[in-house]
């Protein structure tokens, strides 16, 4: 059953991951503005459902003690079973991603809903039995500049706040973060965000079966009838 607690996100057996989705409700005019144009809100918002769904799939695959939605806005019809909603709390996106890792007790691994692309293999060395063994922390760079995974051992939400978002620096700034804090960090693959018209097609291309890649065709063939 899904649920919705604003309180606790998780609290996760030691040595087992607890998985977080960072995501904003898919309603028009609040997701994915850099999309417009050349498309419509109400369409960029359906690509933002098309991407969340494709996440949560793989989400739903992968070995977790917890799979969670740290959402922005109200659960629908993309929220598929065996996922737990929480709400994110106020304050910019570091103090809510702050928020999402302070509020676990064990290994804690975060994902955006912006990489539709993701697969279990892309996070597979972050999910294993030996995930944390001489590790400390996973990250998951992004092409623009940021990251599009982090994942704790002992969670810390210090090591969150007061990062710059959302800028071409902000990856940097977290990893170098978590190196001066004398963590041991290891990296995942590196994964384009969805952010323009130019990243949906490039990112659709690399996963051409998905629910992404289906509504950006049916849009896009819209667009020129």
């Amino acid at each position: 059953m899904n649920s919705s607690v604003p309180g606790s996100v998780c609290a996760a057996p030691a040595g087992v991951t607890t998985l977080l989705v960072i995501a904003k409700e898919p309603l028009p005019g609040r997701v994915k503005t850099r999309l417009t144009p050349p498309f419509s809100p109400t369409e960029a918002a359906c690509l933002a459902e098309a991407s969340l769904a494709d996440t949560l799939h793989t989400v739903r695959t992968l070995p977790a003690a917890r799979r969670v939605v740290v959402l922005d806005g109200r659960p629908g019809r993309w929220l598929p079973p065996g996922i737990d909603v929480v709400e994110q709390c106020a304050g910019g996106l570091d103090e809510r991603l702050a928020a999402a890792f302070g509020s676990c007790t064990g290994p804690a691994l975060l994902i955006g809903m912006d990489t539709p692309q993701v697969t279990a293999a892309d996070l597979a060395a972050a999910l294993s039995p030996t995930a944390w063994d001489g590790c400390d922390a996973w990250f998951g760079p992004a092409e623009d500049g940021g990251f599009w995974a982090l994942g704790l051992a002992a969670p810390d939400p210090g090591l969150l706040r007061g990062v710059p978002m959302s800028v071409p620096e902000t990856g940097a700034v977290q990893r170098r973060r978590l190196v001066e804090a004398g963590l041991a960090v290891r990296d995942l693959p590196r994964l384009r965000d969805v952010d323009t018209a130019a990243d949906a097609a490039h990112v659709a291309a690399l996963a051409p079966d998905g629910r992404f890649a289906t509504a950006l065709a049916r849009l896009s063939h819209a667009a020129i009838r």
